[in-house]
């Protein structure tokens, strides 16, 4: 954070923060309702969290019992890592959801945001045994790089966060087991992106599996090559713009109203 940030005032909230938290705000509001907006919400469950910037020990999250749809950048909740919100604010948050969010935040300075979805393909894989595959291109892009973590109940108790960390590793893709999925990203919209694609990839091993033809298999030389390609096509550069603003002027034409 600048020396001398520029401050904004929020006038729905009564808070004062700066001009970098603001726009992060925006971007985690915007994050929810497009998450809502592609049918990978469940109602009032699941978080999407992002550290709050200059702060590492806060993060934004969702408030309880407002939809996905309806979250703006001012009825966001600011909690530290025991849980306590940390502005005025009418809303409350899910303690499940302040479990995984906050392990994660407390052990992993790189991840910026955090998604975590409980979507019907998401838990259909993250039940099955095999787990995510790399049978297609889609899903080589997570090859070697995804973390299980076994299901625990609820994820209600503070000591399963050493757990979850541990299994987590350096890895930016988790499949909670027997619960759902969770993305490390190091933005918001990398983490809407790979969690976009991560759903997808859990979609599309569905339907093969439905179909029930005989897999090609590809040898793991060329699934550790594609996972590479992935990896170096992940950095956000200048000529190759994130895509990450054309996702919010499709929420300006679709359901606006998010950057309130």
């Amino acid at each position: 954070m600048c020396a001398n940030p520029v401050i904004k005032k929020l006038k729905t909230a009564g808070n004062i923060m700066s001009e970098a938290e603001w726009e992060m705000r925006v971007d985690l509001a915007a994050c929810y309702r497009l998450v809502a907006h592609y049918d990978m919400d469940d109602l009032f469950a699941t978080h999407i969290s992002a550290r709050a910037p200059g702060e590492e020990e806060h993060f934004l999250l969702n408030p309880y019992g407002m939809h996905f749809s309806e979250i703006t950048a001012s009825s966001l909740v600011k909690v530290d890592l025991d849980g306590n919100i940390v502005q005025d604010t009418k809303h409350v948050i899910n303690p499940a959801g302040f479990v995984i969010h906050s392990a994660v935040h407390a052990a992993r300075h790189d991840a910026k945001c955090v998604m975590h979805t409980h979507t019907v393909a998401g838990m259909a894989i993250a039940t099955m045994e095999e787990g995510l595959q790399p049978w297609f291109q889609k899903a080589m892009r997570f090859h070697n790089g995804v973390a299980y973590h076994d299901f625990e109940g609820v994820a209600e108790n503070l000591d399963e966060r050493e757990r979850l960390v541990k299994d987590l590793g350096d890895k930016n893709y988790l499949v909670l087991r027997n619960h759902g999925l969770l993305v490390c990203g190091p933005t918001i919209g990398q983490a809407f992106k790979e969690m976009f694609a991560m759903e997808k990839a859990c979609k599309t091993q569905l339907a093969i599996m439905q179909a029930g033809g005989k897999i090609i298999k590809i040898s793991d030389n060329l699934l550790t090559h594609t996972s590479e390609q992935f990896a170096r096509n992940r950095a956000v550069t200048r000529e190759r713009p994130s895509g990450w603003a054309s996702m919010k002027k499709v929420l300006d034409r679709v359901n606006p109203g998010y950057d309130r």
